[in-house]
């Protein structure tokens, strides 16, 4: 992959995500950098909105009911942002059109003591596969970042009774290698050639402990596994990690993977982390699932597309969007759900672009 360069960065960084009114980001970036997918995108609004609550990680998927159901992270705002790694549940909302209103349904994941998930349940992505639903998520057995292993849970109907796992589908690697401290933000692929792929964020302990560049600890990289069911068991694939952005310098990563597959392309939107900087999306393609293009931007930071009041203090993500997830509809990306700090009593909701046909 190529580092392109461009004019304008340090304006760009300058800029506050709290601006008075909209900004044409793309400006601060060369053409060929921005995908096609950016522009598509068209900004419905903030969802799922709590004055009590942050709200994280909308993952929807159309139901046999022609509902859109979205199963998201949720955690009290008592405990701040950093709630999400030892105080969150997952919740389900449910609305007649993607842009809502959406309403409550019920808590669907909740921490299980004595479970890998018995302090936090986070991370949802959600699949229709064979005629079920099937939920992958991310758990932490106490409360702490070492501990992040990935679940699942199924049910024959988004509207649950939900069958969760009892043991991780995939355990760190071994001693010394890029992944042998976590597994987490599950990305799900049913491949072509029949098997499952699980794509997963992963990092080395060594690192994360003991390297701190730029302000982040360890350097996060992506891996995949394979099974010819999808409860596994998941072998690793031999020549991981497929994303490692850590070659490019000053602790450049990734994170927040979502990975589709159409008209033979193998797509990815993931967060960066460095490679442009950390208020964009990236865009990838690929011929095989494993070897990925160099990335395109995906999205901008917030002030491209609505305005918002300044920051407050206790926001330090403010004007960025995470964990994007694609609501599909007949094969292709229709919507694109993603979450995002501020709103309504100053904590986080998801945040709706609706994509434009190609």
């Amino acid at each position: 992959m190529k580092l392109f360069l461009y004019g304008g960065l340090c304006l760009l960084l300058g800029m506050s995500a709290a601006s008075a009114q909209t900004v044409d980001l793309s400006a601060n970036y060369p053409r060929e950098a921005i995908s096609s997918f950016a522009d598509r995108l068209e900004p419905v609004g903030r969802i799922l909105e709590d004055d009590s609550l942050y709200v994280w990680c909308c993952a929807p998927i159309m139901g046999d009911d022609n509902k859109v159901h979205v199963f998201y992270s949720r955690w009290e705002k008592r405990y701040g942002m950093s709630g999400w790694i030892g105080r969150c549940e997952i919740a389900h909302a449910v609305a007649d059109q993607p842009e809502g209103p959406y309403r409550y349904v019920s808590t669907v994941l909740a921490p299980r003591p004595g479970y890998f998930d018995a302090t936090t349940c986070h991370n949802p992505s959600i699949y229709k596969v064979d005629g079920r639903y099937w939920l992958f998520y991310m758990g932490t057995s106490d409360g702490k970042f070492g501990t992040k292993r990935i679940g699942y849970a199924v049910a024959d109907s988004p509207w649950g009774p939900w069958e969760r796992c009892e043991e991780p589908l995939l355990m760190p690697g071994e001693s010394g290698e890029w992944d042998d401290y976590i597994t987490t933000n599950p990305a799900f692929l049913p491949h072509p050639n029949g098997e499952y792929w699980l794509y997963y964020k992963s990092c080395n302990k060594e690192e994360y402990l003991n390297q701190r560049i730029n302000g982040i600890s360890g350097n996060r990289k992506y891996g995949v596994a394979m099974a010819n069911h999808i409860i596994g068991p998941y072998r690793r694939y031999e020549k991981n990690p497929v994303v490692d952005f850590s070659s490019y310098g000053e602790n450049r990563q990734v994170e927040d993977a979502y990975i589709w597959y159409e008209a033979g392309v193998y797509k990815m939107l993931m967060r960066d982390m460095g490679f442009y900087d950390h208020t964009v999306g990236l865009y990838f393609e690929s011929a095989d699932g494993l070897n990925w293009g160099d990335p395109q931007i995906a999205w901008f930071g917030a002030e491209h597309y609505f305005e918002q009041p300044p920051a407050p203090k206790h926001l330090s993500r403010y004007g960025r969007f995470e964990r994007p997830q694609l609501l599909m509809i007949d094969g292709k990306p229709a919507y694109l759900f993603c979450t995002t700090q501020g709103g309504k009593g100053e904590t986080a909701s998801g945040f709706v672009f609706r994509i434009k046909p190609e």
